[in-house]
């Protein structure tokens, strides 16, 4: 494992500890000089800053002369050897049983409930009942795929029913839909001026589906017609697409915040991955920006900054999912689908 703090200085770690940000346990520990105790990043200890002292291991920590924090257990921070191997070994258990619950998985496995949690989304990205509900949802996929009955794919795929099913929102749209190739969508759509120029909006009876920017409204158009090839769309602007657009230039024009985005209704779909890092995105403050490299950390895979980059690049829905706030390592802007020239605009006026 890197060893985190070569690239750290002491005030960056300082501040870490400060926002008892997780995403450094196992990374770096610090120590209590006048208590004789290290801690995870994350422990609610508080203690004052003269009398702490940072180590890159648990291992350098007790060769000083510090004991583990019975309150935060920081060796449960450092992943297992044989991570990869408990991993496997819990795929297998959900693949046999359909289960995914923590504490049957974790008795199996002869490991707490916490560490297999951290273990399972270190090595996989998502938690296991993520893992088991995307695997259904890949299984109900396929057996649509080929033809099979809707029911028994629902049946097979290990839900008790159609309406558990549908509860648990898998697919973003109904089996029926998907088999049809998302055929059953009624999209409305209208192409309205803004600030960046022209803005196509897009909708269902579930929410906005998409936000593209440009200077051609058919290509604009066509862009929509590609990303939703089977479905029913016709320019139609009504009452509820009519506001979310407004809702959408006001924010752009500095006449609301984007707290106010946040009550607009979505009907898009992305993988676990993507969903925790469209999550991310929404919570960058206004007028602030953050690089590939902090969002990964802040989902919990440090090392993901291209699949993060990728992630922002699958984003529908400009400006409520804020992607634009992403930037690179430098500082500079960076690429957006849309072009820089748009995304500076943005982050400008955003200082506002």
């Amino acid at each position: 494992m890197e060893n985190v703090m070569s690239r750290l200085t002491e005030e960056q770690m300082w501040r870490a500890w400060e926002a008892k940000d997780a995403n450094y346990d196992g990374q770096f520990f610090v120590a209590v000089k006048t208590t004789g105790i290290y801690c995870r990043i994350s422990c609610p200890a508080r203690p004052l800053r003269k009398n702490m002292v940072f180590f890159a291991t648990c291992d350098e920590a007790e060769a000083a002369g510090f004991r583990a924090c019975k309150r935060c257990h920081p060796r449960e921070a450092t992943l297992p050897d044989n991570a990869a191997e408990l991993t496997q070994r819990a795929i297998e258990i959900i693949a046999n049983s359909g289960k995914a619950r923590l504490d049957e998985l974790s008795s199996q496995l002869n490991i707490s409930p916490f560490h297999l949690q951290r273990t399972f989304k270190k090595v996989m990205g998502v938690s296991p009942l993520q893992y088991a509900k995307a695997q259904r949802a890949n299984h109900i996929k396929q057996e649509l795929k080929t033809n099979g009955r809707v029911t028994d794919a629902i049946y097979n795929a290990g839900f008790e029913s159609a309406s558990r099913m549908y509860e648990n929102k898998t697919l973003g749209m109904t089996p029926t839909i998907y088999k049809k190739g998302g055929s059953g969508m009624q999209i409305g759509y209208t192409v309205l001026p803004c600030l960046l120029g022209r803005m196509l909006m897009a909708g269902t009876a579930n929410g906005i589906c998409a936000i593209y920017f440009g200077d051609d409204d058919e290509k604009l158009e066509r862009e929509l017609m590609q990303e939703y090839p089977n479905a029913g769309i016709e320019k139609h602007i009504s009452s509820e697409l009519r506001d979310w657009a407004d809702a959408v230039i006001a924010f752009m024009e500095r006449k609301r915040d984007h707290a106010s985005l946040g009550k607009l209704p979505l009907d898009v779909q992305g993988t676990a991955f993507q969903a925790r890092v469209w999550q991310a995105l929404r919570q960058i403050p206004e007028g602030q920006t953050r690089s590939y490299s902090e969002i990964a950390k802040a989902i919990g895979q440090p090392t993901a900054m291209r699949a993060v980059a990728n992630a922002c690049g699958s984003n529908k829905v400009s400006i409520v999912i804020p992607c634009h706030r992403v930037v690179r390592e430098d500082g500079s802007t960076g690429g957006y689908h849309w072009g820089s020239e748009r995304k500076a605009v943005l982050l400008e006026r955003e200082k506002i």
